[in-house]
């Protein structure tokens, strides 16, 4: 089968126009008791049946009394009261009947016997009376209509004696994922299989929005099948989703299947990740080809379906408000699109910081860990470090500046100190993190630095990078590096010299981390040509990802720490321990964020699960080194 093309590049918000401006969409009501209403959407609006309060109440525990016959007590002349003949007892909520008009606070009553009470003080008319209508009059609007439903609203709306009322009905949205390679059961997992996530998130996404998920099981790349599945879909649902098939593959039938069934309106849009995005129209409902990489489908859901759902259960589209964040490191775009860029984000010396992921649409968990998502609009060819952008917040701006901000080398000791305390951790390798805390982007950067003429690791390139600025190194863990290898070492790679054997591939880290110093120190001990290794210029940014590419078979070996080879059940060689720690600016050592960090990696808990992770030392951790 032929490749589809993209019909269009258009501009999302002008897509969005487009797309909804040829929906008919027909909105309708359910009429619900007001105690199950919580969350949805008025109809129309609602009208008081009765007032509240329906009679006049005492707003008090106290006395009612004639406010008239009450006008000559003072605290020089207290007037004497008689229970049933000038005053009775009430409580609060007590109904106010004539010829009373006034109540007075028991407190600012004298017992006395016999029935008897003083008072020195006179009342006024209606003095502590919840009068008739005080709250709601019948007939007043309590709720306008498209207001979503809060707890507060059900007390006002019982009060109003409102028992049902109408509200928008929720649209049904079928989710057909495709995809010869897609399993339902991670039972079913094997080479060539991925598991079917994006329709998860995509039941999740709806349900949260205030729509009715029906998911349907992952169906193979079979045209037929797939058009069955298609109309099933339409029929059964007031919106249809299609998961991925809506690229340009000689097996992405979705387009063909929209315009043979009804009418793409829309098939590329100038966004990144996110282009491939079909919106069409099959028998009157939307359709909508969400592309498979799982960044792409979230980004897609946001900006097309979020605002059709709310559409449908009458609520107007929220703009979404951004926060300007100075870039921390250059953005590569393209003109041709709207860039979506998942950022991590930190409040360093009063500046919001953005500090881009290094992923791509497939990588899910960039989109787990963002603070926020960069927009970098599209008639721009890409950002500078140090320019300021516009960045739709992820979590509560009142969160993220409690973060301590860590740009740096990569270990999985950082998700464990993550998990003990507020961290925004990016990963950019030794050097990025000198340079991070040189630019005043970041509180603390992990640096694993060896000097290739004195063997120590660390001092020297604070000096140098610091000459004239007072810094401190907090002193963190040994870590075991070494060749990460499948189980039992079948290539038997034992050496540095073993890299340069034509059967052996090697994965390397990204230029500026400490292991690629550490590597290229060895090449040049023992006077090896980096242009002789097979796969030296391919760069991964994590130690999990150099132990992943080994225990797929893309790559040989790589240098790595221990605790990532044993994370993935490989085998490793080592070659050396070296210190891993932490550089930050002498002055941040008072700043309580700092306090709990190094209070952390002191701690028993903390160098536990190191333990259990094996490979690391404990050697002076968390001791103060002065560099100046």
């Amino acid at each position: 089968m032929d490749r589809n093309t993209y019909i269009d590049n258009i501009d999302v918000e002008e897509a969005k126009a487009k797309y909804f401006d040829r929906l008919s969409i027909d909105l309708t009501y359910d009429e619900l008791d007001v105690v199950d209403a919580l969350g949805r959407v008025t109809f129309e609006a609602i009208y008081a049946k009765i007032s509240s309060p329906t009679y006049n109440a005492s707003a008090m525990d106290g006395i009612a009394v004639i406010s008239k016959n009450t006008e000559e007590a003072t605290e020089t002349n207290p007037l004497t009261l008689s229970l049933n003949k000038d005053f009775i007892y009430v409580n609060t909520g007590n109904q106010i009947v004539e010829p009373f008009d006034s109540v007075i606070m028991i407190e600012d009553v004298i017992q006395l016997d016999d029935g008897k009470i003083q008072i020195l003080k006179a009342a006024y008319p209606w003095q502590h009376i919840r009068q008739i209508g005080e709250d709601i009059v019948a007939t007043e609007m309590i709720l306008p209509s498209k207001h979503k439903i809060r707890p507060i609203d059900l007390g006002s709306l019982i009060s109003g004696g409102i028992e049902r009322i109408k509200v928008y009905k929720k649209p049904r949205v079928g989710i057909l994922p495709t995809g010869s390679e897609i399993v339902e059961d991670i039972k079913e997992i094997e080479d060539g299989k991925i598991i079917d996530s994006n329709s998860k998130v995509f039941e999740g996404m709806v349900k949260e929005l205030g729509g009715i998920a029906n998911r349907y099981r992952p169906q193979v790349d079979d045209y037929e099948i797939l058009k069955k599945d298609v109309l099933k879909g339409v029929e059964e649902n007031d919106i249809l989703i299609i998961g991925a098939g809506s690229s340009a593959g000689t097996r992405d039938y979705t387009v063909k299947l929209v315009e043979e069934l009804g009418e793409v309106i829309i098939h590329g849009v100038a966004m990144k990740p996110g282009k491939p995005t079909i919106l069409g129209i099959i028998q009157g409902k939307p359709v909508i080809g969400i592309p498979g990489y799982p960044v792409s489908a979230f980004l897609v859901m946001d900006v097309f379906v979020k605002p059709l759902i709310q559409k449908y259960i009458g609520l107007d589209e929220v703009e979404v408000d951004y926060i300007k964040a100075q870039l921390s490191r250059r953005v590569v775009s393209s003109l041709k699109h709207k860039e979506l860029v998942r950022v991590n984000l930190g409040f360093v010396n009063d500046k919001l910081i953005a500090t881009p992921f290094a992923s791509g649409a497939g990588v899910s968990m960039s989109l787990v860990k963002a603070d926020g998502i960069a927009i970098i609009p599209r008639n721009l060819e890409g950002v500078e470090a140090g320019e300021r952008i516009d960045v739709e917040l992820l979590r509560p701006l009142s969160s993220i500046r409690k973060s301590l901000v860590s740009i740096g080398s990569h270990d999985l000791i950082m998700d464990v100190i993550g998990d003990m305390l507020d961290l925004t951790s990016s990963h950019v390798g030794s050097f990025g993190g000198i340079m991070a805390i040189k630019r005043e982007e970041c509180h603390i950067a992990p640096i694993h630095l060896l000097d290739m003429d004195t063997g120590e690791y660390n001092t020297s390139y604070v000096k140098k990078y610091f000459p004239n600025r007072k810094m401190a190194l907090i002193k963190g863990v040994q870590r075991q590096q070494g060749f990460i290898v499948q189980k039992g070492n079948p290539m038997n790679i034992k050496e540095f010299k073993d890299l340069g054997r034509d059967d052996v591939v090697y994965v390397n880290r990204q230029k500026g981390a400490g292991t690629r110093v550490l590597l290229d120190y060895h090449l040049g001990l023992n006077k090896i040509d980096w242009s002789q290794i097979r796969g030296y210029q391919r760069e991964l940014n994590t130690h999990m990802s150099v132990a992943a590419a080994v225990k797929t078979g893309s790559a040989t070996t790589g240098l790595g720490v221990y605790s990532a080879a044993i994370a993935m059940d490989l085998d490793f060689v080592e070659v050396a321990f070296e210190d891993y720690d932490f550089l930050i600016s002498y002055d941040l050592l008072e700043d309580e964020r700092i306090k709990r960090f190094i209070e952390i990696i002191k701690s028993e808990s903390f160098k536990d699960i190191l333990r259990s992770l094996g490979g690391y030392g404990f050697r002076n951790t968390g001791d103060i080194i002065t560099v100046e």
